[in-house]
């Protein structure tokens, strides 16, 4: 059985040179034994009362952890442990204002004892609204203990030192975040994972109160969910940074572990309940590990792939295939519909290519925008996506709100817009239409599932206009210049062994900005008309 993470808060504390507090743990506890985190720990029950809080109501503590309830109680509990373990206290007295060091000395005594008698006792408050929410972290299975943690920062009260308790805490310690990792990297202290990447998220910054502010205005706290996976490398644990991360914790919601994270050509891997993916054999620069072809409730293919018979066969063996969905007509997403159709007489859906696409691709129907199709008690809605090839659809699920995206958004690379059929404008276009689309994960048709799928949207959208950027300035540098001799400025960022394939791109950006009437083209030769 997993264990269910307990609730916990933890409260980095920033004061003048930048420093934070760090506790070093006794090598003997039970959780993160001898290594150095900042203060914290698990929720008290009595830390859910509101009635000695000031700064922040529970609605807004909930609104801001998006919790239905209990909010306020992470705030009080990061207080309380900081005040318990690290001997410092963020409190104000009954007028409002910060108590002095002298008075939070004052109240050492009361370290082990309940600290509500103490806030009633002493007539404090504890200013929840000084604290600015920064991180949510939930440690991995298998620990002997697992905590739901939510971070958050603040600045130091003046004059307060801290010290350790003796008793969970045996040093402690004012110092940069800089400093922290580097005695990390040389092997003298010990941080884990969540430490790690709230010191180097800090290290950026030389001022606390810049750093306060900046956790003060983010818009959204990611949770960072470790996970682990079973695969030819053995059980490895995968972190939100990771590509398998979003897929591992789809296919296995339980935390099993026992999900794999390699891409495998042929060997079915079933992502949930309603669908099994199965990986086609051409590996490649633009196919990644192969294309994904998806098998829905049993009996429908999306992106049956290209006609290689191992690979038609293998999708006969996971299903009694009824429909067959195309999102567009590219020779590594479709020419496998005719032989799947010619075994099955299952129905072929999608649109027509366009000249010089997969000619072979004949659709029974053809799909418009908003259509949706009905697989049997399952519904897949097509929203028609142009940008990568004019005739691109992608497919959500509305039972589980999966978006099936083939080659309008990948995992791991972006796409190529390659004209004429593929069109810039067209694609920024469809990928704003898709921020509309209440979507929980993507399905692309190369690599892993995408999560935060709003989030991998709005990259995709800056990525293309910082790329736009780079044309400007490359226009703006050189004079008259042909799309050779702009390459190795707009793309200076990527191997020149690719840049005969971004060359396509770049010809997709220009014809954008010749169509808004920014760039003239005269002789394969581009003028910036005006200032952006």
């Amino acid at each position: 059985m997993v264990m269910t993470p307990r609730p916990a808060a933890t409260l980095i504390l920033l004061r003048e040179g930048m420093e934070v507090l760090m506790l070093q743990r006794t090598q003997s506890a039970a959780f993160l034994g001898g290594a150095y985190v900042f203060p914290g720990g698990s929720l008290d029950p009595q830390d859910g009362s509101s009635d000695r809080v000031i700064g922040l109501t529970a609605a807004q503590a909930n609104e801001r952890l998006k919790v239905s309830s209990g909010g306020i109680a992470y705030y009080v509990a990061a207080i309380r442990e900081c005040f318990e373990e690290a001997g410092v206290i963020l409190a104000r007295d009954a007028s409002g204002a910060p108590i002095s060091a002298t008075r939070a000395e004052s109240l050492m005594s009361w370290r082990k004892k309940p600290f509500r008698e103490m806030l009633q006792a002493e007539d404090l408050y504890i200013p929840a609204g000084d604290l600015a929410y920064y991180g949510h972290w939930i440690t991995a299975p298998g620990r002997s203990r697992r905590f739901d943690a939510r971070f958050f920062v603040a600045l130091a009260p003046e004059g307060q030192q801290g010290s350790h308790d003796a008793a969970e805490t045996v040093h402690d310690v004012w110092i940069t975040p800089r400093e922290a990792l580097e005695r990390s990297g040389r092997g003298e202290i010990e941080l884990v994972n969540a430490t790690q990447q709230s010191l180097k998220d800090l290290s950026r910054f030389s001022d606390p109160h810049a750093a306060f502010e900046y956790g003060r205005a983010l818009p959204d706290i990611e949770e960072n969910r470790a996970c682990w996976a079973q695969g030819k490398q053995g059980a490895k644990i995968f972190r939100r940074p990771d590509a398998p991360y979003f897929e591992i914790h789809w296919s296995d919601p339980g935390e099993t572990g026992e999900t794999t994270y390699n891409l495998v050509a042929g060997e079915p891997k079933r992502l949930d309940r309603r669908m099994t993916r199965v990986i086609a054999p051409n590996p490649g620069l633009m196919t990644g590990p192969g294309t994904n072809t998806y098998i829905v409730g049993g009996r429908a293919v999306i992106d049956p792939g290209p006609a290689i018979d191992s690979h038609v066969e293998k999708i006969l063996q996971l299903g009694d295939i009824k429909w067959i969905l195309c999102t567009h007509t590219h020779v590594d997403h479709s020419p496998a519909a005719a032989a799947l159709k010619a075994a099955t007489g299952a129905q072929v859906l999608g649109r027509p290519a366009p000249a010089g696409q997969d000619a072979t691709f004949q659709p029974d129907f053809v799909l418009e925008n908003g259509q949706r199709v009905d697989l049997g008690g399952i519904s897949l809605r097509a929203i028609h996506t142009p940008g990568h090839a004019s005739n691109h659809l992608c497919y959500l699920l509305e039972e589980t709100r999966m978006l099936f995206t083939g080659d309008h958004v990948m995992q791991g690379s972006t796409v190529v817009i390659n004209p004429p059929d593929g069109d810039m404008r067209a694609y920024l276009q469809s990928l704003e239409r898709l921020l509309g689309e209440d979507i929980a994960i993507i399905a692309p048709g190369h690599g892993y599932l995408i999560g935060a799928p709003h989030r991998e949207l709005r990259r995709l959208i800056a990525h293309r206009l910082n790329r736009e950027r780079k044309v400007v300035a490359a226009l703006e540098r050189l004079e008259h210049p042909s799309i050779d001799e702009m390459l190795p400025l707009v793309y200076d960022d990527v191997p020149e062994r690719i840049h005969r394939v971004a060359a396509r791109s770049l010809t997709a950006h220009l014809d954008k900005l010749v169509a808004e009437g920014a760039v003239r083209l005269e002789e394969s030769r581009y003028t910036l008309v005006t200032s952006r």
